[in-house]
């Protein structure tokens, strides 16, 4: 997503009622704080939705109002960079560029295990030959062109320390296309390979796809972490009371979904894009886990070791030693 990026939905500005206005965009009542609601953005991914339906319906008693809007995660990571919002869900890649302004939560987002990018291709290594021999085959990698979702996403880098790490001669082309069209891209020739995420771990079968690499299969055998992938972040403005509150609304909507998962339904469903229902609930089952309630010290390494290879390998700026710190 979580959910990194999928078919794009246009987002819309949040309301300017602010401190007047009595209730957000979804009639949730204001916090008895009476400051105005929180402009907040992600995704229409399941996992998001689920995870956020009991805040932004005002079912988490004493939580500050929100203003929900609707963006894929490489359009939020943008939002975040120019400050357009209190709270976002972002790749973990954009941190580095948004920490001065924001704070990571130590909740809401999504890492996990066996849920990582994968690398599709048209062509099927042959039985037990590793990474590296398939990636020299014709449906592999090597100076080929690979599809990706953006360059600014944490399947990215994943992808480009698995290259790193397994295919000494280099990658080829990479294109930056829109999620929704990585797939039949691949499927129709235009490029080599591509790289999914989300819900395509369960559907590329069905474009005649086969997988060449799953990149968290690498992360977690070469580091025994989880995968972190999309993460709930918020300005640090609003001060540590509010994020404090803020933090705890979000474990508390968490808690809420997994008690009734059925009164989270109808929002997890209303914006699936027409996915169907048991593809839904296998996406929650994958990003909404232990580590969506609380990062924990497994969380927390996941991150820092991502980004701390990331910038070894030039792909982000480095992270200052107090990044990571909340509130």
């Amino acid at each position: 997503m979580t959910s990194e990026s999928r078919k794009p939905h246009e987002p819309h500005e949040p309301s300017q009622s602010g401190g007047d206005g009595e209730y957000g965009e979804y009639g949730e009542q204001q916090s008895a704080t009476g400051d105005r609601p929180l402009g907040i953005a992600y995704s229409p991914c399941p996992n998001d939705t689920f995870v956020f339906d009991a805040l932004a319906h005002g079912r988490v008693p004493g939580a500050p109002a929100l203003d929900v809007t609707f963006a894929d995660i490489d359009i939020t990571n943008g939002m975040a960079e120019r400050g357009e919002f209190d709270v976002l869900k972002v790749s973990y890649a954009a941190l580095p560029y948004v920490l001065d302004e924001y704070a990571l939560l130590p909740c809401g987002g999504a890492l996990g295990r066996g849920c990582g990018p994968l690398v599709l291709t048209r062509g099927e290594g042959r039985e037990g030959t590793s990474p590296l021999e398939r990636g020299r085959e014709p449906g592999g990698l090597s100076g080929g062109t690979v599809a990706v979702p953006s360059e600014k996403s944490t399947a990215y880098l994943l992808f480009r320390l698995w290259a790193a790490d397994t295919l000494p001669g280099g990658i080829g082309e990479i294109v930056v296309m829109p999620f929704h069209e990585i797939m039949p891209a691949v499927r129709d020739g235009k490029v080599d390979a591509g790289l999914v995420i989300h819900e395509a771990r369960f559907t590329y079968q069905n474009y005649g796809l086969h997988r060449l690499a799953d990149m968290g299969e690498h992360w977690e055998r070469t580091t025994g972490l989880p995968i972190p992938l999309g993460a709930i972040i918020a300005k640090r403005s609003l001060g540590p009371k509010t994020l404090t509150l803020l933090a705890d609304a979000v474990r508390t909507s968490v808690r809420a979904a997994w008690d009734d998962p059925e009164a989270a339904r109808p929002y997890v469903m209303e914006h699936a894009q027409e996915m169907d229902p048991a593809v839904a609930d296998q996406h929650i089952g994958l990003y909404v886990n232990e580590f969506t309630a609380d990062l924990g010290e497994d969380g927390y390494a996941a991150v820092r070791g991502l980004l701390t290879r990331a910038a070894a390998e030039g792909l982000v700026p480095p992270l200052g030693p107090d990044a990571l710190r909340f509130p």
